[in-house]
C-alpha cells in the first residue's frame, strides 16, 4: 500500500541578482529613495539579473507503509527541499505529491513551535495540529516530557529554550505522538551524543511499530542501521533508489575523491577570517611503491600552515579524522600556545598499519584560549586507503576503521591433553 506517491515533482525558486543593499543609516536610506524615484533604471537589465534555480526537477517515486527511507546525497542536492514539500510547507512547482497518513515532521530546530507559548502548551498545540485530540495527548504527554529532558521548563516561553532544548523536545512530540509518517531531517546532530543515541532508538522503535519513516542524514551509519530503502539525490534529480546497502556504495563511489592537497599563496584571498588565514593543507604519503598508491602499510604526514592575524594569540589546533559514513576515527589537538602574528606551522604523523582500508576526510579547527574556536574547516583533505594482504589466508572485508599491528602470539603449552 502506498501511502506517499510523488509524480513528477519539481520546485523552482528565483534567485535575485541585483544586490539590493540595505541601508546602513538614515543618509544612505535618503539616497536610495532619491535614486529610486530619479534614476531610469533599464527594465530589460533588471530582469536579466534574475536567475531561475530548480531545487528539485522532475522527481518519482513511491513509498510504502512501514518503509524506512534514507535520503542521502550532497548539500544542495534538494533533500531538504523535498522534505518541506512532503510536510505540506512548500508547494511544488510542477507534480503533484499524495499522501495518506497524518504526518509529523522536524526539519529545522523549532519546526511547528510558537515561541511565545510554553513547551506544555506547545505539546497541545502540535497534537492539535496532527489532528489528535485533547486526551490523546494527554496519555503521550508525560513520556514526551521524560524524552525531552525538559520538566523544569515545562512552563516557560519556548523563545527561552536553547537550541538543544528545542529539538529535545520537538522529537519527543514528533515521536510520542503517534503519526502514520515521520519525517526528520539532519536537525538532530544538534543534540548532543546521547540524546542522537536516545533519538535513534525511538526511530527504530517507530519503525518496527510499522509507521513509515523518512530521514535524512549525513551520518550514512545511522541510515544504514536503521533504513530498509534509501533515495540518492543529486543537484535536484533522484539519481538512484533501491536497498540501502546499494545506495550507501553508489554515493560513496561518487563523493570518493581524493583531495590530497590543497593551497593558497595568497593571504588576502586565502579562506579565513580576519584572526586566522589558511595558508595550506597537505597530506604527504611515504609511498611503498612508484604507483604511488595509499594502503593499510603506508604511513603519512598532515602538513598545515595558516597565518594568525592577532598579536600575542594563544592558540591550539585541533584535527578530526573522519569516515566517509560520518563517523570521527579520532581526534587530535596540540598543546595550546602562545603566537605572535605570522605563518604558522605544523605536522602530524600517521604511522602506517593503523588506519583499515576506507575513505577518509579530514577537518580541521583553530582554536582560541582552550575553547574558543575561531576558524573550522571541513573536509580539509580527503584521501583513501587501499586494502594489502600477505600471509593471510581470509579475504572477506576487514571490519573496524583501523587495523593496528599488535603483539599477539600464540604458543603451545607443555602439558599434555591426555586421550
Amino acid at each position: 500500500m502506498h501511502v506517499i506517491t510523488a509524480e513528477n515533482i519539481s520546485k523552482k525558486y528565483i534567485i535575485d541578482h541585483q544586490g539590493t543593499r540595505k541601508p546602513t543609516s538614515f543618509r544612505d536610506a535618503v539616497s536610495d529613495t532619491f535614486d529610486q524615484f530619479f534614476t531610469k533604471k533599464d527594465k530589460d537589465a533588471a530582469s536579466n539579473r534574475k536567475e531561475e534555480f530548480w531545487a528539485l526537477k522532475d522527481v518519482s517515486f513511491s513509498i510504502d507503509q512501514g518503509d524506512r527511507i534514507g535520503i542521502v546525497g550532497h548539500n544542495g542536492a534538494g533533500k531538504s527541499t523535498l522534505l518541506k514539500i512532503l510536510s505540506r510547507i512548500t508547494d511544488p512547482t510542477t507534480g503533484q505529491v499524495t499522501i495518506d497518513g497524518r504526518v509529523a515532521s522536524l526539519l529545522e530546530v523549532g519546526t511547528g513551535f510558537h515561541p511565545e507559548l510554553t513547551g506544555r502548551e506547545n505539546i497541545f498545540l502540535n497534537g492539535a495540529i496532527l489532528g489528535m485530540n485533547k486526551s490523546e495527548i494527554k496519555q503521550s504527554f508525560d513520556a514526551i516530557v521524560d524524552f525531552a529532558g525538559v520538566e523544569k521548563f515545562l512552563d516557560t516561553p519556548v523563545k527561552r529554550y536553547s537550541s538543544g532544548m528545542y529539538v529535545r523536545l520537538g522529537f519527543a512530540i514528533a515521536a510520542h505522538l503517534e503519526p502514520e509518517i515521520m519525517i526528520i531531517d539532519e536537525v538532530l546532530a544538534v543534540g548532543d551524543a546521547e540524546f542522537q543515541k536516545k533519538c535513534l532508538g525511538k526511530m527504530r522503535d517507530v519503525s518496527e511499530s510499522g509507521r513509515t519513516l523518512l530521514f535524512v542524514s549525513h551520518n550514512l551509519t545511522a541510515i544504514q542501521a536503521l533504513c530498509n530503502k534509501s533515495f540518492y539525490f543529486e543537484k535536484g534529480k533522484l539519481l538512484d533508489q533501491g536497498e540501502t546497502s546499494h545506495i550507501v556504495t553508489t554515493y560513496l563511489s561518487r563523493v570518493s575523491q581524493k583531495k590530497l592537497e590543497r593551497q593558497w599563496d595568497d593571504v588576502n584571498t586565502a579562506p579565513g577570517n580576519d584572526q586566522i588565514r589558511v595558508k595550506s593543507f597537505k597530506l604527504v604519503p611515504d609511498y611503498l611503491d612508484d604507483l604511488m598508491h595509499i594502503d593499510v602499510r603506508t604511513s603519512m604526514e598532515i602538513q598545515f600552515e595558516f597565518w594568525n592575524m592577532i598579536d600575542d594569540a594563544q592558540l591550539n589546533l585541533s584535527l578530526h579524522l573522519y569516515s566517509y559514513t560520518g563517523e570521527c576515527i579520532f581526534n587530535v589537538g596540540t598543546a595550546s600556545q602562545s603566537f605572535a602574528k605570522g605563518l604558522i606551522s605544523g605536522t602530524l604523523e600517521i604511522p602506517g598499519h593503523f588506519l583499515n582500508d576506507g575513505s577518509y576526510m579530514v577537518s580541521i579547527m583553530v582554536v582560541k584560549d582552550t575553547s574558543s574556536v575561531i576558524y573550522n574547516m571541513e573536509e580539509a583533505l580527503t584521501f583513501d586507503v587501499e586494502d594489502y594482504r600477505e600471509g593471510v589466508t581470509w579475504y572477506g572485508k576487514w571490519p573496524g576503521y583501523i587495523r593496528p599491528q599488535l603483539n599477539f602470539s600464540l604458543n603451545q603449552a607443555e602439558s599434555v591433553v591426555n586421550g
